[in-house]
């Protein structure tokens, strides 16, 4: 297999995944040149990368950063770009597979660059689809784009979605994230430090957040509708601690499919670089027996309303699906900064809607027909969200 690839987002937890298969897939003697990769301000991971990937381009979005990415990047051979502009020109150069890694509503124009050249993309960024869901798979259909699911419970689906006409539901599974037996007295104490320490799976700060308040399984809910085309109520969150089913596809012959293995990144990304073709990855074999037992349990929307928010904001459109994104982004931010509780993170996002809804009327009833309106309501949401941040009381 000869692919060309880049990476959007080298520094994060997919992104370094994503080089260790890349690598390992080298070895066994697959080309797999690299185009692309790019980073947000971490000049030593970007630099790290070049060395190990040897790509024709590498940009740096915090563009203050362009003549120190130059200096440390010289002799490499790498062309250097920084801010906005260079990470569009990353997911538009002509890689035949794209890993879209950027976390937050930033990774979404450098993804649309990747789709409008029909290249294979490879979804990590919820944000794509939570907020520009329909826009997103309108434009990969026009444009003969290949959208490759990498989380690990829509890799799980696509990998046994063989009759999507035959289906009756579909369930993701959910570890529960650090505070699944916490009692909501403990949640309102909870720091960064804390909410970060996912217990299964090594992730970024800002994705470690929103799996401690299950907000993450509420975008990811919200990214199977518009990825697979099912409503919302044809969906269901089953939380299952051990992470070892990634998600289940139920048909109306009463069988049930599900995608089991360790929780490993390198397993989606593997799938997803080498679809649909598979190649053998140095992960860690799953061992039923010496597991011994699979759990699960429903979800408490009382202790964890933002998957109650997130449900409730597909079924309202795609709106206000980009305006809960857009303000979780804010919300997340401000407890990692100290300025907001744990259990702020969810009322300050339900406040900010709430605040749309009322000041800024009609804004979250229409469908967004453009990305210049998707990022209207991204922009309008994240100002109620730092006004609401910014005065905790109101939330």
């Amino acid at each position: 297999m000869s692919r060309s690839v880049s990476i959007l987002g080298v520094t994060g937890s997919v992104g370094q995944s994503t080089i260790q298969v890349i690598e390992e897939l080298r070895g066994q003697g697959r080309e797999l040149p690299v185009e692309a990769v790019t980073a947000a301000s971490r000049i030593d991971v970007l630099v790290d990368a070049c060395r190990r990937l040897r790509p024709k381009f590498a940009a740096i979005a915090n563009s203050q950063l362009l003549s120190t990415a130059r200096e440390a990047l010289a002799g490499l051979g790498v062309e250097v770009g920084a801010g906005p502009s260079a990470l569009n020109e990353a997911g538009a150069r002509p890689a035949d597979w794209v890993m879209s890694a950027i976390v937050g509503a930033a990774g979404l124009e450098p993804t649309m660059a990747a789709v409008r050249r029909g290249a294979h993309v490879a979804l990590a960024n919820k944000e794509c689809l939570v907020c520009a869901g329909p826009l997103f798979i309108e434009a990969a259909k026009a444009h003969g784009a290949t959208l490759l699911p990498v989380d690990s419970e829509h890799n799980a689906i696509f990998q046994v979605l063989t009759h999507p006409e035959r289906v009756e539901r579909l369930t993701l599974t959910a570890s529960g994230g650090p505070f699944r037996t916490w009692t909501i007295e403990q949640m309102a104490a909870a720091t960064p430090a804390q909410a970060c320490a996912h217990p299964m799976w090594s992730m970024g700060r800002k994705i470690s957040v929103d799996s401690a308040t299950l907000m993450n399984k509420g975008l990811e809910l919200i990214e199977a509708s518009y990825l697979f085309g099912f409503p919302s109520n044809s969906i269901d969150v089953i939380v299952h601690p051990q992470s070892t089913i990634h998600s289940l596809v139920h048909y109306v012959d009463g069988s049930v499919l599900a995608q089991l293995g360790t929780p490993d990144m390198r397993i989606p990304i593997a799938y997803a670089l080498t679809w649909p073709d598979r190649a053998p990855v140095s992960t860690a074999r799953l061992d039923l027996a010496k597991l011994a037992q699979l759990t699960f349990e429903a979800p408490d929307v009382q202790r964890f309303p933002a998957l109650r928010l997130a449900r409730a904001a597909l079924d309202r459109g795609a709106a206000t699906t980009t305006a809960l994104s857009a303000a979780n982004e804010i919300a997340v931010e401000a407890f990692l900064d100290g300025r907001i509780r744990f259990l702020d993170i969810s009322s300050t996002v339900e406040a900010a809607l709430s605040h749309l809804d009322g000041a800024e009327a009609g804004l979250l009833a229409k469908m967004p027909s453009s990305f210049d309106e998707v990022r209207a309501v991204d922009q309008a949401a994240r100002r109620a969200a730092r006004l609401i941040a910014g005065n905790p009381a109101a939330a």
